[in-house]
Order: C-alpha cells, then structure tokens, then sequence
C-alpha cells in the first residue's frame, strides 16, 4: 500500500509570501495544498509549483465560515495526506480612521485575520494530536504569520492591529497547550514592507528600497519558515519577527 504524501496547507496563499511559503515546502516534497476565495487566482501558483516538479492542489475556501474549513480539512486528509504543517497567511491589512470605521468592517477584518486563524488551527491540530507521535516526538507545525501591527497598534489601524494582536494570543495559547503534546505552534511578525505588485505600485518610495535589501524578500521570508518546520523539538522558536536591516523597530 502507498504511503500517502505529507500535505502542508498555505491559507491566504496569495502572489507574495504565501506563494514563496507554498513553493519553498513544495521543494522539500510536500503536497502543498493552497486556499483563497477565489480558485482562479491560484492557478498560476499551481502551475509554476508543478513546472518545477512539485505537487501542488488548490481549494477555493473562505477561511471565515466554519463548514468550509471543516470540509476541506477532511478533503485533504482523505484524499491527500496527513497536514504535516500548515501556515496561516491571511492579512486583511485595511487602514481606517477610528472615527469613520463602522462595525461591519472591524469584524470583517478580525473574521479574516484573527477568527479564521483558529478555525484553520483548530481542525488542523484535531487532525494532528489523534496522530501517533513519530519518533522525535514531533506531530506537526502550526505557522501564524503576524506583523507590525501584532506588537503595536498605529494609528489608523485599529481593527488591523487588534485583531492581529488576537492572533498573536492565540499562537501562545496553542502552543503553551500543544507543545507538550508535540505541536510546534510559531508566529513570525513580519515587520517592513515585502517586495509586493501592492508595494510596487502605491509606495514607488518605498518599493525602491529593495535595490538596498530595504524591504522583505518573499523567498526569504519562506525559508524562515521552512526553518521553523525543522527546528528539533529541544529547541522550538515560539516567536520569531523578521525585518529588513534599516527598519527601525
């Protein structure tokens, strides 16, 4: 019988950093399994993940509504393979003014950026803690991508920051109970600008820092991850910021 191949799943893997996480684990041999609303928008990713030889699946899924996420959790572990790792990468980055910013869109920005976080963490360390522990005692990796905003709040982004620092505690949380049941639970703050078509195109000042390593690079950025999934249990990063050299912080 053949051994199914182990999943890792990217949701919010958009053209940047979730695309450069999806390729760099699709290289170490993973089937990396992608989510976005909108299943046209991962074909280009799908396609260059399989020109350079790896396996990849895309799943259109709003990471908001709980049947959804349920759904595809059991698609992928039936029909895929066992999540060895997954990556929440969903930003929902929308300046607002306090003063202007009505209640349907502050929930709308924790629903994407913190509630989605644990729907996605929670079916996936369900799937995880029923597994036999392997030998080295590690059942999995859960990534939360955080940012600036998870460590302080700027003006303007007072439904961004809070939700993402909500995030942010619930990375702790899980991993304070997961650890010790063999679930490597990180949260990397990602703080600067990343080498983006967004950044490129609204901060032509900003964007021009990358001729000096000024802003993230999204392959980078990917490594660390890839790092993170094979740190040895003695030795697990909890948290983890990244940023450019000259970002002040």
């Amino acid at each position: 019988m053949t051994t199914p191949q182990k999943a890792a799943l990217i949701v919010g893997a958009g053209d940047a950093t979730g695309g450069a996480i999806a390729r760099r684990f699709a290289r170490e041999g993973f089937a990396t399994c992608v989510t976005r609303r909108s299943l046209d928008k991962l074909q280009p990713l799908v396609a260059q993940i399989e020109a350079d030889g790896g396996r990849a699946h895309a799943f259109a899924c709003d990471a908001r509504k709980e049947e959804e996420v349920v759904e595809l959790i059991e698609q992928i572990e039936s029909t895929i393979g066992p999540i060895e790792v997954m990556v929440f990468n969903i930003g929902a980055n929308v300046p607002e003014s306090i003063l202007s910013e009505t209640a349907r869109k502050y929930f709308k920005v924790w629903e994407m950026a913190c509630f989605s976080g644990f729907l996605n963490g929670r079916e996936v360390a369900k799937r995880m803690v029923a597994r036999e522990i392997p030998k080295g005692g590690h059942r999995g990796t859960i990534i939360f991508t955080g940012a600036t905003a998870s460590l302080r709040g700027a003006a303007n982004f007072g439904a961004f920051s809070g939700a993402k620092m909500a995030l942010r505690a619930l990375a702790q949380s899980m991993a304070r109970e997961l650890g010790p049941q063999g679930i490597h639970v990180a949260h990397v703050v990602v703080d600067g600008a990343i080498d983006t078509e967004f950044i490129r195109s609204n901060f032509p000042e900003r964007y021009a820092l990358k001729e000096s390593d000024g802003i993230l690079n999204p392959e980078h950025i990917a490594d660390a991850y890839w790092m993170l999934h094979s740190q040895p249990r003695d030795a697990w990063t909890h948290e983890l910021d990244l940023r450019p050299w000259s970002e002040k912080f």
